[in-house]
């Protein structure tokens, strides 16, 4: 297979989680009504991964925060959850399953509108486990943050079980045990 049927690979599994998250974020914004703003639009939202200076370590758990940041000069508005697929060396797709909810470290806010001025962010946790037999070596993430087919990659050098993530909804604040 070539680097470009890689890469292609690898979107195909980032558009079927990211249309399994969609489902669930028609609802939600539906329920949650419309507001001032618009949704973001592709290319004006970068992802990183971020530790907001608290580790996430235990019990063979392992987390980083998800930060969606809006780079465009006009509010806008996300919602639900990011649509996840790992990534091996040279970009290769791997197996993920991304499981939305509470996490290990912390609650889950819902699916909800979090509205983004310039410049501003929003957080998900994200956490998985590393010590099973089945542990598959990630080298990136791809994160959708809208569950469309816009998304970033970003590095993400951590052996996951199964390919399985947690990840909370989007929310204003960093998400917590509280």
């Amino acid at each position: 297979m070539t680097i470009r049927g890689l890469r292609t690979a690898t979107v195909a599994a980032a558009v079927a989680l990211a249309v399994g998250a969609g489902a669930g974020m028609a609802s939600a914004a539906g329920a949650a009504g419309t507001g001032a703003a618009g949704s973001c639009a592709p290319g004006t939202l970068k992802v990183t991964t971020t530790s907001a200076g608290s580790s996430q370590a235990g019990m063979n758990h392992a987390g980083t925060y998800l930060k969606v940041t809006n780079t465009g000069k006009s509010t806008c508005a996300i919602n639900g959850y990011a649509g996840l697929a790992l990534e091996g060396a040279g970009h290769t797709a791997l197996k993920t399953t991304a499981h939305h909810g509470d996490t290990y470290f912390a609650k889950d806010p819902g699916a909800h509108q979090v509205t983004l001025k310039p410049g501003k962010s929003a957080f998900a946790d994200l956490v998985w486990t590393h010590a099973g037999p089945s542990s598959a070596q990630a080298k990136y993430l791809q994160v959708s943050p809208t569950g469309g087919n816009s998304h970033s990659v970003v590095a993400f050098d951590n052996a996951v079980d199964g390919g399985e993530l947690s990840v909370t909804a989007w929310s204003a604040k960093l998400p917590s045990a509280s």
